[in-house]
């Protein structure tokens, strides 16, 4: 790990990969829960995680620059389960990246729990991980200049659900009706860091003997970040 000062009260830590940093943004959070790390914020992203509004700052930059990343902890907590329909317009491209069916690609999606690595791009959007490495896909070519809310994406080892219409260059498999973010709710966003979410297909999708859910449900809707 490698520790960088971030102005007068901040550290941005350096890691070797997305594994490591959901590892480290884990422990970091079980130490502020215990009360052995006093800090104001904790900011996972793909192989860094910011904290804010550390008291000693100096103290923690050499404590974590001569630590060892510790290993990640079991999942834990509630899941949310999101309903998805598998109609994307990018489920042939992906079937055929991967070399199955259509039907296969919602199956696999489907059977797989996920959690939040971090959030970013925009507000509510989590970048999910789960899928085994085979399944990484490569973005579009050419990026869409709006993707509707709710869409259901795959762009690397990461799974996405757009939050609002925006751009995006990520490969499209499905639709949920599920709001990601909403500014009157606590939290605002609906999927944060260390969520467990899984994917319900419902309606006619491509997920042969599939069951319909009615919405986005679980006691995980308040996991913190």
């Amino acid at each position: 790990m490698r520790a960088l000062p971030v102005g007068t009260d901040a550290l941005l830590v350096e890691v070797s990969s997305g594994e490591e940093a959901e590892a480290l943004h884990a422990e970091l959070l079980r130490r502020r829960a215990e009360g052995s790390l006093a800090v104001r914020e904790i900011v996972p992203a793909a192989r860094t995680v910011l904290l804010d509004g550390l008291a000693d700052p100096v103290r923690w930059a050499a404590e974590l620059s001569s630590a060892a990343v510790p290993p990640a902890p079991p999942p834990s907590g509630a899941v949310i389960d999101l309903p998805v329909r598998y109609d994307g317009p990018d489920l042939a491209d992906v079937a055929a990246h991967w070399g199955v069916p259509e039907h296969e690609v919602a199956r696999v999606h489907a059977a797989t729990e996920f959690h939040v690595a971090f959030c970013g791009f925009a507000p509510g959007f989590g970048y999910l991980t789960g899928l085994p490495p085979r399944y990484d896909v490569p973005r579009r070519a050419t990026p869409r200049t709006a993707v509707p809310a709710g869409s259901v994406a795959l762009a690397g080892p990461y799974t996405g659900v757009y939050p609002r219409a925006s751009p995006g260059g990520w490969q499209l498999i499905g639709t949920t009706d599920a709001v990601l973010w909403d500014h009157t709710r606590v939290p605002a966003a609906l999927l944060t860091p260390g969520t467990r979410v899984r994917f319900v297909p419902t309606g006619a999708t491509g997920a042969a003997g599939a069951t319909g859910t009615a919405g986005a449900r679980g006691a995980g809707e308040g996991a913190a970040g």
